[in-house]
């Protein structure tokens, strides 16, 4: 079961690719719920409460799924931002993309990406992947609660 305040940023500029995420992860017993937003511009702006965010509802999503190339920002500057917030430090980011090359997942690691899913491209695999994503980082896995007292500090544009 998920505990109020939890949901999921989906950070994917593809629409095709997001429609079809956010599908499967619908269809699953307990659908959670999700923010998409469209580039690291948007992410950014959705973490820090900027722009078309400000005023939203306060709190860290449970896990970041964030793609790696995007445009304005790519995923890797996101993962610095988020990595090297205090307020957001803790929030699980898995990087969910297409690019298998080493040096992609290497720099991932290294900037703090508590995973890396290569999206599958056959549909019945991606469905199981996303299924055990949601699973894991949204019923299995523990993280500090928010504290309501830390605001993440405005990453600069």
């Amino acid at each position: 079961m998920h505990l109020p305040g939890k949901f999921i940023l989906l950070a994917e500029d593809d629409p095709c690719v997001a429609e079809l995420v956010l599908h499967v992860l619908r269809q699953q017993p307990e659908p959670p719920r999700i923010v998409h937003v469209r580039d690291g511009v948007e992410a950014l702006d959705f973490l820090y409460q900027r722009e078309t965010f400000q005023g939203r509802e306060p709190g860290n999503p449970t896990v970041v799924l964030l793609d790696l190339k995007m445009p304005r920002i790519d995923g890797l500057e996101v993962l610095r931002h988020v990595k090297n917030d205090g307020a957001l430090r803790a929030t699980p980011v898995v990087m969910l993309t297409s690019s298998q090359d080493e040096r992609d997942i290497r720099a991932s690691y290294e900037l703090g990406a508590n995973a890396y899913v290569v999206k599958p491209v056959e549909f019945r695999r991606l469905v199981e992947v996303l299924g055990h994503l949601e699973s894991f980082w949204m019923e299995i896995n523990h993280v500090p609660p928010d504290d309501s007292g830390r605001v993440a500090v405005a990453a600069p544009r």
